[in-house]
């Protein structure tokens, strides 16, 4: 675990590299191992639709547990980012539809038209704390979702390798809960 004596912008940087450096081979050991915890979290708290995300820069890609999770029913969504300082929405989705490069560079689906308020989100995340804090790529995109209410429940994922201490900001909002590769299995997330 890094302690940070960085300022924000160069730990995610030190972050980003450290995802960087996970050979492709441990990638998918850990990304296996993160989607059995989601789904096991799922099993025993089903949720109607789940927030998910779409990898980019070597986050875990939980793709594979998409599909799974679709099979069983659950309603998937990706965010969409509606403007710069706004809180994300999020469309429904599942694999296999067609996605787009947004206007920001993320993926979304074509059909934007089917906007969905998940019930619990999956984040990806940068970097993370002790305090479940999110250090994210600095938009506070997320920040800004999980302001509004009513709140989702907010389920971050992440690589152990990225945990580390820093200073959360006064716009910084917890996660409920940390999901890693090395996370057992009972701290998966709750329903209050």
């Amino acid at each position: 675990m890094l302690n940070n004596t960085l300022d924000k912008a160069a730990l995610r940087r030190v972050l980003l590299a450290n995802r960087q450096a996970i050979t492709a081979e441990v990638r998918q050991q850990w990304d296996a191992a993160i989607g059995a915890r989601v789904l096991a979290w799922w099993n025993a708290n089903p949720v109607r639709c789940l927030g998910v995300y779409w990898p980019i820069r070597n986050e875990p890609d939980l793709r594979e547990l998409y599909q799974a999770l679709v099979r069983q029913g659950v309603q998937l969504a990706l965010p969409a980012v509606t403007a710069r300082d706004a809180p994300l929405s999020f469309i429904g989705w599942q694999p296999g539809e067609v996605l787009v490069k947004d206007a920001f560079g993320a993926m979304v689906p074509q059909d934007a038209a089917s906007e969905v308020k998940p019930d619990t989100l999956l984040i990806p995340c940068v970097g993370f704390n002790s305090d479940r804090f999110r250090l994210g790529y600095g938009g506070g995109f997320y920040d800004r979702t999980l302001a509004a209410a009513p709140r989702p429940l907010a389920a971050g994922v992440a690589y152990e390798c990225c945990r580390a201490e820093f200073d959360a900001d006064t716009f910084d909002i917890a996660l409920d809960v940390m999901i890693t590769e090395q996370s057992p299995l009972e701290d998966t997330p709750q329903h209050a």
